[in-house]
């Protein structure tokens, strides 16, 4: 009859034909080796389905990173103005000399070239040319500025840059170390001279005992280890291989062979006083135009202030900066810079705000696109701009599927 009901004991499968003994059991095991009854493959891909969470994971991580940025950069330039007096001080950009905030950008400018020279400086005979180390330095600032202790990120992105551009990893080694550390003591000896022609001008203020401290620690730190490595390296190098050799997963020999190489590369760049005054140089300018970008942005606001009292601003807000709290020192340079230069002679704290704000534009954010771009520029030479951010964004996805394997490798295909 046709209302009448099949037997509820009887299988599914004898509806669709007679069944054939161990057809049930040998489906089942095709099924579990991903094989459709009858031997085809599925149509599943399975590393078409795994990338798919990892591209929504990228999504979200993309949505959170933008969204963080978007925040700070609310809070550095409404919130922070908020607090400062900024809606009294706005009646300031009516009479702002626009003539001085272009120059301000151009000596930030002059800041970056001079740091593309310093690591010329410190670099052998064939490094790249000057263009090319420009990029790579404005690669690793842009790196920088938006980790959270972003100099050990931006190291990690420039010996990657300089070693990709033919440079090899012991003189990319020696020239971030000497790079880094050399430009710090340099900033170290501008603020300690501004301090003490401050000290007869001014008088003594409690915070420049604290950046003078942390001054004194790394200049003593950096000496020390020049001592060490210029004339008693072979020691350094036994102090090197016995204890990375008490410690798992170290190669005690090739630590050491890198120790040596460096201490000889080290001799090797002091003795050349051309060389040495050259890359000291440098580094003078670099800090110099940035903190005369500084200055210029308050002269902007028609505000004359004495080039020491600046310096002695300017240096303090950088070496307290170097603390690994916030990128690029973010918050803190603002924190210091604002106060000090009321306490030196800007008028009000709003006019203060501004021009710090202005600088922080040109010295702080301004650098994350452009680097951001200039990476786009190495790493994918000789192609469109939309091939480049195609391949930057299918690179971070294959990043992403190789942090999820358990393997540590991409899926295999």
């Amino acid at each position: 009859m046709g209302d009448q009901e099949p037997p509820t004991d009887q299988p599914a499968e004898d509806h669709a034909g007679p069944a054939t003994p161990g057809a049930p059991a040998t489906q089942h095991a095709e099924r579990t080796a991903g094989l459709t009854p009858g031997g085809s493959s599925t149509p599943e891909d399975p590393d078409r389905d795994s990338s798919r969470p990892n591209r929504r994971h990228l999504r979200r991580e993309v949505k959170w990173g933008v969204g963080a940025f978007v925040l700070v950069l609310l809070l550095e330039y409404l919130v922070l103005p908020e607090l400062g007096g900024f809606r009294e001080a706005l009646s300031d950009l009516g009479r702002v000399d626009v003539g001085y905030l272009v120059l301000g950008f151009l000596l930030e400018a002059a800041s970056l070239l001079s740091y593309a020279q310093l690591t010329r400086a410190v670099l052998p005979d064939d490094a790249p040319s000057t263009g090319q180390l420009l990029r790579v330095d404005l690669s690793t600032l842009a790196v920088s500025h938006v980790v959270p202790g972003g100099t050990a990120g931006g190291a990690a992105l420039g010996y990657r840059l300089l070693t990709s551009s033919g440079v090899s990893g012991a003189d990319t080694g020696f020239a971030l170390a000497m790079q880094g550390a050399g430009s710090a003591v340099v900033l170290n000896a501008i603020f300690w001279l501004a301090l003490l022609a401050s000290l007869f001008l001014r008088g003594y203020n409690p915070l420049y005992a604290l950046a003078a401290g942390v001054g004194v620690v790394l200049m003593a730190a950096f000496a020390t280890a020049i001592v060490l490595l210029v004339r008693g390296h072979r020691r350094v190098v036994d102090l090197v291989r016995r204890a990375a050799g008490a410690v798992p997963f170290l190669d005690a020999e090739r630590l050491a062979d890198a120790t040596d190489r460096f201490a000889r590369r080290l001799r090797t760049f002091t003795a050349q006083r051309q060389v040495l005054r050259r890359a000291v140089l440098w580094a003078a300018a670099n800090w110099l135009f940035d903190a005369a970008s500084l200055w210029v942005c308050v002269l902007a606001f028609h505000v004359l202030l004495s080039p020491i009292y600046l310096l002695v601003a300017y240096g303090l807000a950088n070496i307290l900066a170097v603390i690994p709290i916030t990128p690029g020192g973010l918050g803190i340079v603002e924190g210091v810079l604002i106060p000090t230069l009321v306490g030196f002679g800007v008028p009000n704290k709003g006019i203060a705000l501004l021009a710090v704000l202005i600088y922080r534009f040109f010295n702080f954010w301004l650098p994350i696109p452009v680097g951001g771009a200039c990476y786009l520029s190495i790493r994918f030479s000789g192609e469109r701009w939309g091939q480049r951010i195609r391949h930057v964004k299918e690179e971070v996805v294959e990043g992403e599927a190789q942090a999820a394997s358990p393997s540590g490798r991409p899926p295999a295909a």
